[in-house]
């Protein structure tokens, strides 16, 4: 299955340009099967998931938040109570916060802004789940990195476009080798490892 684990929308992260509806038709315009919606700090509102779900039943839409944390942004999977990752948090809490609510942590576009990840690394040692290999604004060095990256540790690697604009959808994306349906589908995935990061640009 074909996932964008990583979109910005208009409703609830003010830098984005994409419109709910808008993101549901490029979605599928992409071909993907998945979408997880990762606000800024924010993670949607149950009742306002099911209205959007309602408009696209067969896209599987899901929710996450793109936590501000004090070491860099991190993107948060399966979690219910967002007040436990609030902004300014260390990696390593919210790593130990999420994991408590059942969740998985992926660093967001790692060595993006200078942003010294190998070594939050080894001081913090922050028991991740996964790493972002690609976005849309990862440059070459940074997707080289952190590649290099999850090759020496028990990451998964994924692909998302981290897009806040429509025509960024879908670009980069995670193919799974699983059904994922929920949250709790997703967090296994990428807890096994079953992914595969793709550019639609440029292929694997």
């Amino acid at each position: 299955m074909k996932f964008d684990l990583h979109i910005h929308t208009s409703r609830y992260s003010p830098d984005s340009q994409i419109e709910p509806d808008a993101l549901l038709r490029q979605a599928r315009a992409a071909g993907l099967d998945g979408i997880v919606i990762t606000e800024h700090d924010c993670l949607w509102p149950a009742p306002e998931l099911a209205e959007l779900r309602a408009l696209a039943p067969n896209l599987v839409v899901l929710t996450g938040i793109e936590v501000s944390a004090r070491d860099g942004h991190f993107l948060v999977y399966g979690i219910d109570d967002p007040a436990a990752c609030p902004r300014g948090i260390g990696v390593t809490d919210l790593c130990r916060a999420v994991h408590q609510q059942g969740g998985a942590v992926v660093a967001a576009h790692p060595f993006r802004w200078a942003q010294p990840f190998d070594e939050i690394l080894r001081d913090e040692q922050p028991e991740l789940d996964g790493v972002e290999l690609m976005t849309n604004n990862m440059d070459a060095d940074c997707r080289r990195r952190a590649a290099e990256v999850a090759r020496q540790h028990p990451f998964a690697g994924l692909g998302s476009s981290d897009a806040h604009r429509d025509e960024m959808v879908g670009v980069c994306y995670t193919e799974f080798d699983a059904v994922i349906r929920d949250n709790a589908d997703l967090v296994r995935a990428i807890r096994a490892r079953r992914a595969t990061a793709h550019d639609r640009l440029a292929g694997p």
